[in-house]
């Protein structure tokens, strides 16, 4: 099986290749910009290719099984550095991948999209079937990528996951979401910095998310669609009481409340026959036990913001 990632050298994506490596035999081509590193592995099965999804004429899809598109600027805060260049990006630059596919004949797409394209929604149950109402131009990128790889549907089998805020390790590790940074900040300081924290927050564990990715990429009855993917949804207080079960620390509840909440029910995907195998309480341990070896390194390229801020700053990034 040949298997093209767009961003496959991402948070989500460096765990996919390493996970998929494991079978001998799919080869891996990635397309990634690198802008935060590139750790993945050398291997024989795989190809890194160092480009940008906004410019593909030398890039081909020919011979390929399978595209998994994770490339995208990543989170409401990022997203709002540049809106022209996260359109560009996460939309535009959709509707050249689909047509390529297309012509070079791919048979499947898979597409991680955000389960925040909801909104703020009041209901315990939130399914595929609710209206959508993206609240920041991060989410409105996503909901329209969504449509434009949708309306391709007929062409080739299409399959979009609304994921869950992701937790747990990664070779290019993430500490700008939630379950991460209040792990990192109960291990260095004993302290838990909570803002609000009424607010409900649906998780999923990085390596169950990939295997919600492994599993739409070699079922051959799923159906055409959009599949919520998360399995967790607690407040973000919960989170942070979950947290110092694991590492004894202090919880501190500020003002500034972050007014974003949401669940998902992800019945459709369970349905299936996915299993999912990993819990928030995983991922708390997995991090602490890499900070108690010592060998959990931290630096700038793990904020998204931070990180992008000083590319753009220092012109690495091409507008």
């Amino acid at each position: 099986m040949n298997i093209f990632i767009l961003g496959g050298c991402g948070y989500i994506g460096s765990v996919l290749v390493n996970k998929l490596l494991e079978n001998k035999k799919i080869k891996i081509k990635v397309l990634d910009t690198t802008w935060f590193g590139n750790y993945l592995p050398k291997n024989k099965n795989l190809k890194v290719i160092k480009g940008d999804i906004r410019n593909l004429d030398k890039v081909s899809f020919k011979k390929v099984d399978a595209i998994i598109h994770l490339a995208n600027i990543a989170n409401d805060p990022a997203v709002e550095l540049d809106p022209n260049l996260s359109w560009n990006i996460n939309v535009l630059s959709t509707k050249i991948i689909l047509d390529k596919a297309v012509k070079d004949k791919v048979k499947k797409i898979i597409y991680a999209s955000s389960g925040s394209v909801y909104g703020i929604k009041k209901e315990k149950s939130v399914t595929e079937n609710l209206d959508l109402k993206p609240i920041s131009t991060y989410n409105k990128t996503k909901m329209i990528a969504e449509r434009i790889i949708l309306s391709y549907k007929d062409k080739l089998k299409i399959y979009c996951i609304r994921p869950a805020t992701v937790c747990g390790l990664s070779p290019r590790m993430r500490f700008d979401v939630t379950v991460n940074i209040l792990t990192l900040q109960a291990l260095k300081n004993k302290k838990i910095f909570v803002n609000g924290g009424s607010q409900i927050r649906p998780n999923i564990h990085i390596k169950d998310l990939v295997g919600v990715l492994e599993f739409f990429l070699f079922s051959k009855n799923a159906k055409t669609g959009v599949y919520n993917a998360g399995f967790e949804n607690m407040s973000v207080l919960d989170i942070a009481k979950k947290i110092k079960k694991i590492i004894p620390s202090k919880i501190f509840i500020t003002k500034n409340k972050d007014l974003r909440s949401y669940r998902l029910n992800s019945n459709k995907l369970i349905k299936l026959g996915f299993k999912r195998n990993f819990y928030v309480e995983d991922a708390v341990r997995e991090i602490k036990l890499l900070y108690d070896k010592g060998k959990l390194k931290t630096s700038d390229k793990n904020y998204t913001v931070k990180w992008l801020k000083k590319l753009i700053k220092n012109d690495k990034i091409t507008l």
